[in-house]
């Protein structure tokens, strides 16, 4: 079920957001079967289409606006908004890049601690590597990738897996 509201674009830290009505929110909860954790959303803000994830932080269930969403939106607090949104179903799961998991198999020890990780960093990392475009980036980061995951450098803003 698609609900709609306006909300008025907030600011915590760096990242801005929006408060989603309690009433909306059990419709989503009702809808996704989970009031815990990661609720993959999609909706329109000001009629563009989007797809995000529905957080709890710091008590409160935010969505928050990324400039993909809203142009600008860090310069944009204060402003009220039109939102649309709704459970979303379908599948979001990244599968390694075969050359990531080529490199894995060819490192045992890098594999084990990549298995290791919680889904979330293996999914960090999945996405990250998927998400590149050239195939030397792709092989530089995949080589970057398994010395992180052998304690040797930093990957994806992290010292250490």
């Amino acid at each position: 079920m698609k609900y709609k509201f306006e909300a008025q674009i907030e600011i915590i830290g760096i990242n801005p957001y929006v408060l989603v009505p309690d009433d909306i929110l059990l419709g989503i909860f009702t809808s996704s079967g989970k009031s815990k954790g990661h609720i993959p959303i999609k909706g329109e803000v000001n009629g563009k289409q989007y797809k995000q994830t529905l957080v709890k932080f710091k008590g409160a269930w935010r969505l928050y606006i990324n400039t993909t969403m809203l142009e600008n939106s860090p310069k944009r607090i204060g402003e009220i908004i039109h939102l649309s949104v709704e459970f979303d179903p379908t599948d979001r799961t990244i599968k390694p890049h075969p050359k990531l998991v080529e490199a894995l198999n060819l490192n045992q020890h890098a594999k084990s601690v990549f298995e290791s990780l919680s889904s979330s960093k293996k999914h960090e990392i999945a996405r990250y590597i998927s998400q590149l475009k050239t195939e030397e980036s792709i092989d530089r980061n995949i080589s970057r990738a398994i010395e992180f995951l052998q304690g040797k450098g930093k990957f994806v803003g992290r010292d250490k897996p």
